[in-house]
């Protein structure tokens, strides 16, 4: 099938090694170069499809898409209330096809299927959330000192054509942060997931069109970064991009955005302090901060992956880490009981073991982990073991650099006052927690660490109702919230002179 030759019949089958296809303007369309690359089952390696690899070609014709959509009011000018019953009809199939949601991330970037299925309630909550949003969407009237009568208010106005570019290490609950919230401020989107884990987007994608959603209105390019997604991030016709992903990448969009000093939104790296005080309940705070640095086997932007213990708890709280660490069950995400799975890909694995010799370089003691797991199946797959570093300074790159896996590094802290400083002194400011149960220290150190979100006696949870981004070069911006939503409007002065 050519870019000429469309179809609108459903990929029903996302994992059975078949062709899936770009969604451009309603339509399934193959790449026009023909190319495809393979989505692979990082537990196993098997091939679980083969996806049209977009290129400029492709996203240039999903903005023209996007263009007309938006321009013609198909979707910007439709009432709240019709714009919201969709939204809330493809909420519900969310609910309805989630178990196939979850077991489509779990294959195609290796998270537990008991974490994937665990997203439901936050999935269909986020996306009620925001379709609620539609008739909440209000301007206001504004007292002016203008000399004469004149009546001034504000307008508030979907942004335009918005380039969405997700990460890999969420595929499903990322989709809905970042179109979610642009359809409900009655912009029109182009997305391009990574490549890494491009199928669930897909799906997605496919369901919003069930639910009702108008052709172009939102549409996938799967693809090559570099290739599709720099040039969505500099494409002059696109007035807004929302980008979740590393650092480095989140400078080069905003770099690429210059041409039309597009708005931009980065949700970026972390490496978050995770603090420990000696008056913590230790029974929460054990597996509260393994987690924190392992869940999802370490690739979660905000993980705690900076912890710092109190010294006076320092080596028997480590030893009851280690010990937690070393129960974790380890493997295919889709076995029973299975706690953390494959990292994503054969690169982030390579990246991953290769900070194990470097913290080993810098003096760092491995307390547990340090090594790829490769016993019976697992060597089939990318598998790291939990990784605890203890022995650690600020200065090593263990604790400065973010790794992104199942890797934290345990740092000793005496003096209270310095540790401010010491918890502040990193380029990011994404997350951070705090375990103590003394009110007074929970609130000063909520005050004052420099991040975007700080958990205290918890951490990592989320809700769409609550503000989520980050400080310093964890980027800027937020998602979740009705901060969110301002990030997709734009805000029009009104004045009329009324006598």
């Amino acid at each position: 099938m050519t870019v000429d030759e469309q179809t609108s019949t459903p990929q029903h089958s996302f994992s059975d090694g078949g062709l899936k296809r770009l969604l451009i303007d309603g339509r399934l369309v193959d790449a026009t170069s023909g190319r495809t690359f393979e989505s692979l089952n990082p537990a196993t390696g098997e091939l679980l499809a083969h996806v049209s690899e977009g290129d400029a070609t492709d996203i240039d014709l999903a903005v023209a898409a996007a263009r007309r959509a938006f321009d013609d009011g198909r979707w910007s000018q439709m009432k709240p209330f019709d714009r919201q019953t969709i939204l809330s009809r493809f909420a519900d199939l969310v609910d309805e096809r989630h178990d196939e949601i979850a077991r489509l991330d779990t294959l195609d970037m290796g998270m537990p299927l008991t974490r994937t299925m665990g997203n439901r309630r936050r999935a269909v909550g986020m996306m009620r959330f925001y379709a609620g949003l539609t008739t909440a969407l209000r301007g206001d009237t504004i007292e002016n000192s203008i000399p004469g009568d004149y009546l001034t208010y504000t307008l508030k106005e979907p942004v335009g054509v918005v380039g969405a570019i997700i990460p890999w290490n969420n595929p499903h609950i990322a989709f809905i942060w970042k179109v979610g919230a642009a359809l409900a401020a009655g912009c029109t989107v182009v997305l391009k997931p990574a490549e890494e884990a491009s199928l669930t987007a897909l799906l997605l994608g496919e369901l919003l069109l069930e639910a009702g959603v108008p052709d172009g209105v939102v549409n996938v390019v799967p693809g090559v970064g570099e290739i599709a997604g720099a040039a969505l991030a500099s494409h002059l016709d696109v007035d807004k991009i929302a980008f979740t992903g590393s650092t480095s990448t989140g400078q080069a969009i905003l770099r690429a955005s210059a041409g039309n000093l597009k708005r931009v939104t980065l949700e970026l790296g972390g490496k978050s302090p995770n603090i420990v005080f000696a008056d913590a309940d230790l029974d929460q705070a054990v597996p509260g901060a393994a987690l924190a640095a392992f869940g999802n086997s370490g690739q979660v932007c905000s993980a705690g992956t900076r912890l710092f213990v109190e010294r006076s708890i320092y080596e028997d709280f480590m030893h009851r880490v280690a010990e937690f660490a070393q129960g974790l069950n380890v493997g295919n995400g889709l076995s029973d009981g299975v706690q953390l799975g494959p990292v994503v890909s054969k690169t982030q694995l390579d990246r991953v073991v290769k900070y194990f010799d470097i913290g080993r370089d810098e003096g760092a003691t491995v307390l547990v982990g340090g090594e790829r797991l490769v016993a019976g199946e697992l060597s089939k797959g990318y598998f790291v073991a939990p990784t605890i570093f203890t022995d650690v300074r600020d200065d090593m790159r263990v604790a400065s650099e973010e790794i992104f896996g199942p890797v934290v590094s345990a740092i000793v802290f005496d003096d209270a006052e310095d540790l401010v400083r010491r918890a502040n002194a990193t380029s990011f400011g994404l997350g951070s927690g705090v375990w103590t149960q003394n009110v007074a220290k929970a609130h000063r150190f909520a005050k004052a660490i420099r991040a975007g979100s700080v958990w205290v006696n918890c951490y990592n949870l989320m809700d769409p109702a609550v503000p989520f981004g980050g400080y310093k070069m964890s980027g800027y911006g937020r998602e979740g919230g009705l901060e969110q939503l301002d990030e997709f409007l734009e805000t029009k002065a009104v004045w009329i002179k009324t006598s």
